[in-house]
């Protein structure tokens, strides 16, 4: 399956529960993570369960949009909480797969499954509706520099 989407947002934060950054470029550096970010760092909620694929984490702006179309509750990229918010890409099909953001190399490595902990942070009620749709925990497999508008491809 060929697909090509892009890649919107990039969110960084230093710390878990800290407010998320938005940033205009951003360096992914293979087998650690995001320059900057909580599990770089190892300041992240879950950092005292390293894994290779909480190195970085998406989300489809499609499931944004899908949330306010269909349940009336605003989530917006920043929100989120992951790392980079994409158009046009097929994350639920990208468990054990390559794949490109700009001149970086991504693995899918799990469905990143939603939890309460985003409810009590956000206070929202966002749990249930975010089953089956809360995005890719990825592993970096090439690193490099990436920028909103960077192209999202697959490796097939």
């Amino acid at each position: 399956m060929n697909w090509t989407g892009r890649l919107d947002h990039i969110h960084i934060c230093a710390e878990g529960s800290a407010d998320m950054t938005e940033l205009d470029e951003a360096k992914l550096i293979a087998g650690k993570g995001i320059e900057g970010d909580r599990y770089f760092l190892g300041t992240g909620t879950y950092s005292d369960k390293p894994a290779p694929d909480r190195q970085v984490t998406l989300i489809e702006s499609e499931t944004l949009e899908a949330l306010a179309r269909d349940h009336n509750m605003e989530l917006t990229p920043i929100e989120s909480r992951r790392n980079l918010t994409v158009t046009g890409v097929p994350l639920n099909h990208l468990v054990g797969k390559k794949f490109r953001v700009g001149e970086v190399v991504l693995y899918g490595g799990r469905l990143n499954t939603p939890c309460q902990y985003l409810d009590d942070l956000l206070g929202k009620k966002l749990f249930k509706l975010l089953l089956n749709r809360s995005g890719l925990n990825c592993e970096i497999v090439e690193g490099g520099v990436i920028r909103p508008g960077d192209t999202v491809s697959s490796m097939e």
